[in-house]
């Protein structure tokens, strides 16, 4: 017995290790069944086709983020490949994107700025030593990248996931765009061909687009020619490529084919030499060994790491559960957190910065018949060759081809400035969310932005809880159907009865709120006013007791504690509001419609105990209706119920509470009226 129960263990062990397994490792459950026929030559063409768009994007996010292009071939090549095995979406491509590259960007003029490497020449002339520069910005970078991979990684080993949630869609959008801006800025000055200082903080990229306002004049007319023409040329076949999309095997690579033209251009008549053009310069060949993190850098950038990680994460799962949906599978949230932690945590020991997913290149890999992670492995191979052999050919590229590509490529971001109109139209809210995280991230730059807009985003939820809307509901004629009102004609309230509905949850921030909300909107019942009147009333009627003899003084006051406990049950002789003098309400039940309550705490339970106790001091029956389980579970652990407020006073339904009433009272509904009418 002991042998076979050792055996159920192990094989349950073994079990649960190969689901682990297969759950972290996605590619041991998807290679080996493989469709080689079916999807081996899709991938092999879409893979392609990404690979020549990674080169370009490389080679341009790097400048983006204020690195050597190097990095961005390195950045196209070991994140992809990392990601091949633990990634669980088919068809994102993931890699260099440009607003995780100006977020790169933005760390490093503030981290390391160009003025900490100034150097005299000859005693009078002071220039940049790029060379150093950049190898402390590259250290910096992978430092980062390292961190940023932790940040993912122990996120989704902790399924943290869902942390994407608190970025709404209106701030994603309005973020990106903002960021897209602060992109376009930055691309100027190799448009122009001017040297512009470098500025971090709040108001940097205004500072930024002041001084190349000023540098216009000093604008190379070489490197501004070349810039316009590689713009018109690249969105022009973009747009061809989309019109003749069904008819094309590819899309014409233009980027690359810009970029091979314009380097032989620039090598043939000396753009550099000749016209003052940037040049990429030197992009060394071969693979460089992994290199450790310089831990001194992770105290500098943990804010702006974590800042990355949440980002590119959302822009990642975003992509990828729009195309599982289309495709018909699925994506694990925080499978894919991993996936890209280690993408970026393996990256990091290889000189890489930061990716994440692209939606010009995922859309090309889906769009060319990408079916899996294959086509990323193809365009490693692309990148791998060029690493190896070709990139040392693109040292005459200019670099106002390369601020060409990516200001084309922003073309996306940009249409999302016609979200204001459609939000204006739909939600108000959403709006304000949209403007506010556009305006804080160009204002305050693109990690403190996000950290305000986060904050702003929530807030408006607690805004909405606070203020909520509050209705009387009332039945449509012959239906079981309780709508508001204020805004549907046909509903009509029943006599005697007022159904109370709040469109937010009840918590500590509202519930108070909730309860004044209550009793101004039953109207015919001033709550308070009655409560206070039978006190005084009561105590009079007390100092008249005490004039009487001591037996009946006695019997009254039995009388008058079961008043005091707010009993259901009325003991003989209990005074009440008619015998008190006092004017009875008009309404005899009021039924809370907890629908939308989706759980209470401590201080809303203390204030519906405080509703009932009120309601049944004015001899007012109050019913719930609609608590789900959970909220039923907290109102027990709530010491809620007790002998005078219990479970018969709950309903599932607006209509069960409604029937239970109407009969009790022996009156018909509304609807039955209807009917015999």
């Amino acid at each position: 017995m002991k042998k076979k129960t050792t055996n159920t263990a192990l094989l349950c062990s073994g079990s649960a290790a190969k689901t682990l397994l297969f759950r972290f490792l996605p590619i041991l459950a998807w290679l080996p069944r493989y469709p080689v026929k079916e999807w081996l030559l899709g991938d092999i063409i879409s893979g392609f086709s990404v690979g020549i768009m990674h080169l370009p994007q490389g080679l341009a996010y790097a400048l983006l983020a204020g690195l050597p292009p190097v990095t961005g071939l390195y950045s196209a090549f070991y994140p992809v490949l990392t990601y091949f095995f633990f990634g669980t979406s088919r068809h994102v491509s993931v890699g260099p994107f440009a607003v995780i590259s100006v977020m790169i960007g933005s760390v490093m003029e503030s981290l390391v700025p160009s003025e900490n490497f100034l150097e005299s020449i000859n005693g009078t002339n002071v220039t940049v030593n790029t060379i150093l520069r950049d190898a402390t910005r590259v250290e910096a970078v992978a430092t980062l990248t390292v961190l940023v991979g932790i940040f993912q990684v122990t996120l989704g080993l902790l399924q943290f996931g869902f942390v994407v949630t608190y970025l709404s869609d209106p701030l994603v959008r309005g973020y990106t765009t903002a960021a897209a801006v602060q992109v376009l800025v930055s691309q100027l000055k190799y448009i122009l061909g001017v040297q512009v200082g470098e500025y971090a903080g709040p108001l940097s990229m205004i500072l930024v687009f002041v001084e190349i306002c000023k540098r216009v004049p000093e604008t190379k007319v070489g490197a501004l020619v070349t810039g316009l023409i590689a713009m018109v040329a690249i969105l022009a076949v973009k747009l061809l490529n989309a019109k003749l999309a069904k008819k094309l095997p590819i899309p014409i690579p233009i980027e690359l084919l810009t970029i091979i033209v314009s380097t032989g251009i620039s090598y043939g008549a000396d753009l550099n030499g000749h016209f003052g053009v940037d040049v990429v310069g030197n992009i060394p060949s071969g693979l460089r060994p992994p290199v450790a993190p310089n831990a001194s850098y992770f105290g500098k950038v943990v804010g702006n790491a974590f800042a990355i990680a949440v980002v590119s994460y959302a822009i990642c799962i975003s992509l990828g559960k729009i195309f599982a949906l289309k495709h018909g599978y699925k994506v694990d949230s925080n499978q894919e957190l991993i996936a890209l932690g280690l993408s970026n945590f393996f990256g990091g020991f290889f000189q890489c910065f930061s990716i994440s997913t692209s939606m010009s290149r995922t859309l090309v890999q889906e769009s060319t018949g990408g079916h899996s992670q294959m086509a990323g492995v193809v365009s490693c191979l692309i990148i791998l060759v060029t690493i190896l052999k070709i990139g040392e050919l693109f040292r005459e590229l200019p670099k106002a081809i390369l601020a060409a590509i990516i200001i084309v490529n922003l073309k996306g971001m940009f249409k999302q400035f016609s979200d204001i109109r459609m939000l204006w139209r739909s939600n108000r809210v959403d709006l304000l969310i949209w403007l506010l995280t556009f305006v804080a991230t160009l204002l305050l730059n693109l990690d403190m932005g996000l950290g305000v807009a986060v904050v702003f985003a929530l807030l408006t939820v607690i805004f909405r809880t606070q203020l909520p809307h509050y209705s009387i509901l009332g039945q449509v004629s012959m239906t079981d159907v309780y709508k508001d009102v204020a805004e549907y004609h046909k509903a009509e309230e029943i006599p005697g009865v007022k159904i109370f509905r709040s469109s937010a949850t009840v918590y500590f921030a509202n519930a108070e709120l909730y309860a004044e909300a209550l009793k101004k909107k039953v109207s015919g019942i001033d709550v308070d006013y009655l409560i206070e009147k039978k006190k005084k009333a009561l105590k009079k009627q007390k100092r008249q007791q005490k004039k009487d003899k001591k037996e009946e003084a006695k019997r009254m006051k039995v009388c008058l504690s079961g008043i005091l406990w707010l009993s259901p049950h009325k003991a003989c002789g209990e005074p009440t509001l008619e015998s008190l003098g006092l004017p009875k309400p008009s309404v005899h039940s009021v039924i809370l419609d907890f629908t939308p309550v989706n759980f209470v705490d401590t201080v809303s339970i203390k204030i519906l105990k405080n509703i009932f106790r009120d309601f049944r001091e004015i001899e007012v029956d109050i019913f719930l209706v609609g608590c789900h389980d959970s909220v039923i579970t907290q109102l027990e652990k709530g010491n809620f119920f007790s002998q005078t407020l219990t479970k018969h006073q709950l309903f599932a339904s607006v209509h069960d509470a409604v029937t239970y009433i109407t009969r009790e009272r022996g009156e018909s509904l509304l609807g039955a009226a209807t009917v015999s009418r």
